[in-house]
């Protein structure tokens, strides 16, 4: 397990959230619902992507937009187009009325010369997990057409032509696996500043050691464990870990385990304080707590009363 994948296993696809439409110009859809994250991915045609309160982005055919909620976007034909704006969330694919076959409110061509075709997916990402990877997002990011056909793409636009039983599933596993791409493109992308962790993974000791906590959280990790996994000194670590993740290994890994418990601590409601500091390595709820007050500024018992009101 390394950092991303760990941050990322939360968000997934579901069919309601799910759009795809052939649109004619003018048109000018609202998506409403300020989603944690949407993906814009135009399979022809162009338009723009403007984002509440930032500058409009173009979206041409074969790229990628990622906006991050809770700002609401609008996707047009073209800047101050004449068309009135729809509003779209998740009502606009609805499964009792088709799924993602019947868009409300969509013009659903048959598509060919001077139309597009847009493919939309909404996450909820809810969590302190998936809120640590929110965070090292901007509002807007995008992945421009490669020199080559991005296969995820292509299989995306002959499952929209088809209606075929699973065809639900297949939409939305492609759409993560669209997610997944365009994220490791966007970190990577030449003169970018991914986060300290995105970097931090390639390093061959650093990096190893970021895999063991997120594999074994719970573990009774120290600086001398870890450097023996890593096969390192402690100074080595603990210089190359603070210099490359920005903060030393174990106060990582304290920051690590709040955020898991923290998503446990909503998710398991009838599991005691005691229960949700063993699983995240804690032998004494009275330490785990103080951490976490530390940390959250507030007690456990605290956070969940307020995240489950």
């Amino acid at each position: 397990m390394d950092a991303f994948s760990d941050l990322i296993r939360g968000v997934r696809a579901h069919g309601s959230l799910f759009g795809s439409s052939v649109l004619t110009a003018p048109w000018a859809l609202h998506f409403v619902d300020g989603a944690p994250l949407t993906v814009c991915t135009l399979l022809t045609g162009e338009g723009w992507i403007v984002p509440e309160g930032h500058p409009p982005e173009p979206l041409r055919a074969r790229e990628t937009v990622i906006v991050r909620g809770p700002s609401t976007f609008t996707f047009v034909d073209e800047v101050g187009t004449r068309a009135e704006p729809i509003a779209c969330g998740e009502h606009c694919a609805t499964p009792e009325q088709g799924g993602t076959r019947h868009r409300l409110g969509w013009h659903d061509g048959a598509g060919g010369p001077g139309t597009t075709t847009l493919i939309v997916g909404a996450y909820p990402a809810r969590g302190e997990i998936s809120s640590r990877l929110l965070d090292a997002l901007p509002v807007v990011l995008r992945v421009d057409a490669g020199d080559d056909p991005d296969p995820v793409q292509d299989h995306l636009a002959a499952e929209v032509a088809v209606d075929a039983p699973g065809q639900q599933v297949v939409l939305d596993r492609l759409l993560d696996w669209l997610l997944v791409c365009t994220l490791r493109e966007w970190f990577d992308r030449p003169g970018g500043e991914p986060p300290a962790w995105w970097a931090a993974q390639r390093d061959p000791v650093v990096g190893q050691a970021l895999r063991l906590i997120h594999a074994e959280p719970a573990a009774p990790w120290t600086v001398a464990t870890l450097a023996k996994r890593t096969g390192v000194s402690r100074s080595t670590l603990a210089k190359r870990f603070t210099e490359l993740v920005g903060e030393p290994p174990l106060s990582y890994l304290t920051g690590w385990r709040m955020t898991l418990a923290a998503d446990l601590l909503v998710e398991r409601r009838t599991a005691t304080i005691a229960d949700i500091a063993r699983t995240v390595g804690y032998a004494d709820p009275f330490g785990f707590s103080a951490a976490f007050k530390r940390l959250r500024g507030t007690n456990p018992s605290e956070f969940r009363r307020a995240a489950t009101v």
